[in-house]
């Protein structure tokens, strides 16, 4: 697979699929043999953004953070795939700004779908009031209103959303195969 640096960006409420989509993306790409690297909100908090919270100033450093090392790869010729809530559109949209080829994704998915498939009770704790700032509970999220792939993750298969990503990246020209 031939292809330049760009960036994949997965941004989406807690459990509307951003790590499954991103996790086969990366596997496709990689299968191709392309230079591919995943960045996951939790993985890089635990490494990149240890120490920040959950106020609307550390979400949007840590979006800041994660765009910085995207850009990076990027300009460096790796393709770069985010999974990130990343809820506030101002600090997704500068990062937008910055990094040529950036391609965003918002996995939709309503919150009474989301709440039946939360498998580790975080819904649940929100909507009883004992988690703080939990996003689109206790913190807003704000969906993007120009994304470049709108998937559905209630109505779409993860197989049928991977393949209306893989065609909007061929149709820009960011993947080919040679």
């Amino acid at each position: 697979m031939k292809h330049e640096g760009f960036t994949v960006w997965f941004t989406g409420m807690s459990g509307a699929g951003k790590s499954t989509l991103s996790d086969r993306l990366i596997t496709r790409l990689r299968d191709g043999n392309a230079r591919a690297e995943l960045l996951d909100g939790d993985v890089v908090r635990t490494n990149l953004s240890q120490g920040l919270g959950f106020s609307k100033e550390d979400r949007d450093t840590n979006v800041r953070r994660i765009g910085f090392v995207s850009e990076l790869l990027s300009r460096n010729g790796v393709i770069a795939v985010v999974a990130a809530i990343s809820p506030y559109r101002e600090a997704r949209d500068e990062v937008k700004r910055r990094i040529p080829n950036f391609i965003e994704v918002f996995v939709d998915c309503p919150l009474d779908v989301l709440v039946g498939r939360d498998a580790k009770g975080l819904y649940k704790r929100a909507l009883a009031g004992e988690m703080d700032h939990f996003t689109g509970i206790s913190d807003p999220y704000e969906a993007p209103v120009d994304s470049a792939i709108v998937v559905h993750s209630d109505l779409e298969s993860i197989e049928e959303s991977l393949d209306k990503i893989w065609a909007e990246l061929e149709r820009q020209g960011l993947v080919r195969n040679e």
